[in-house]
């Protein structure tokens, strides 16, 4: 379970998951390949690494210590799953969100690596033990959750299945750390990790008060953006209640107890505010394609001052 740099990590499919944690790992100096089992998606994932290392070098934002040619020559791409796990340390799944697919991933991979290797998913909300289920040596399984996209947003959920190992949960860690990630540990399975959980609540609130006409949805958004989300990026919830009401809480416990049921995202209230969402920020995916743009560019911002 070393995390020595010159190790071997492979990435397990080579969208846009798998090729945000390949580029992750290069800034690391870790040899990486990339495996797909649909012919030449692989090879497409390279060239979309190999622009993007060259464009952030550009920018003055690459990671790392290595140029993007020193860190492209750690790259490569296999579509022979054998031949990819062959000398791999650390092994992380980036397939599409399905349980099942990611279940027959890990049998497989299984059956090709040493008990050694850590074998860890990138599943936004799948509970590893429903994850892991095919798997025989769970104890050195793991969740591996990153923030979209990761280059920019660091943060990791390490989230370990009942029976993983604390060295596995160590070794991920200085991985992740090593990286340039910041990780977090979960002391526990639960389903949604803990930024989902945080980030439904606020979803899920922020939906009521549309939903009740209360505010607007553009409003709402700014509450975040120009509001709550401006601390949020230095300093944390419960580091924010504990500066700015370190006597007493008893507005916040009044305020929760008004808070009412889970909405249940559909219906007449939903097309109504869907309609609000779309008059802001169109629905086709030209438009949805350059907001995802400026929000990289933002984050990129974001990520350089936070250096």
């Amino acid at each position: 379970m070393s995390s020595e740099k010159g190790n071997i990590i492979t990435v397990v499919g080579s969208g846009l998951i798998g090729r945000s944690w390949a580029m992750v790992f290069l800034s690391g100096g870790h040899q990486v390949k990339i495996y797909d089992n649909k012919p030449g998606q692989a090879s497409e994932a390279i060239a979309e690494i190999r622009k993007q290392l060259e464009e952030l070098e550009h920018a003055g934002m690459l990671r790392g210590n290595l140029s993007s040619a020193e860190q492209l020559s750690l790259l490569s791409s296999r579509e022979d799953l054998q031949q990819a796990l062959e000398g791999a340390f650390f092994v992380q799944e980036c397939v599409f969100e399905e349980l099942e697919a990611k279940q027959s991933v890990f049998h497989e991979v299984e059956s090709l690596v040493s008990d050694g290797v850590i074998l860890s998913s990138s599943t936004s909300c799948l509970m590893p033990s429903n994850v892991f289920a095919r798997v025989q040596n769970r104890t050195r399984c793991i969740v591996s959750h990153p923030v979209n996209p990761p280059y920019y947003v660091r943060l990791v959920e390490l989230v370990p299945h009942p029976e993983t190992l604390p060295a596995v949960m160590d070794a991920a860690f200085s991985l992740m750390t090593d990286a340039g990630q910041v990780p977090v540990r979960l002391r526990k399975e639960i389903d949604g990790f803990a930024l989902n959980r945080v980030q439904y609540a606020i979803i899920a609130e922020s939906w009521r008060l549309v939903q009740d006409g209360v505010i607007s949805v553009k409003d709402i958004d700014l509450v975040m953006s120009e509001g709550l989300g401006m601390r949020y990026a230095f300093i944390g919830p419960i580091e924010t209640m504990h500066l700015n009401a370190p006597q007493g809480n008893e507005g916040m416990k009044r305020v929760l107890d008004t808070f009412g049921p889970v909405p249940n995202f559909s219906g007449e209230p939903a097309a109504r505010i869907t309609k609000e969402i779309c008059a802001l920020v169109p629905g086709d995916q030209q438009h949805l394609a350059a907001r995802r743009e400026r929000r990289d560019q933002l984050l990129m911002g974001l990520a350089k001052l936070k250096k």
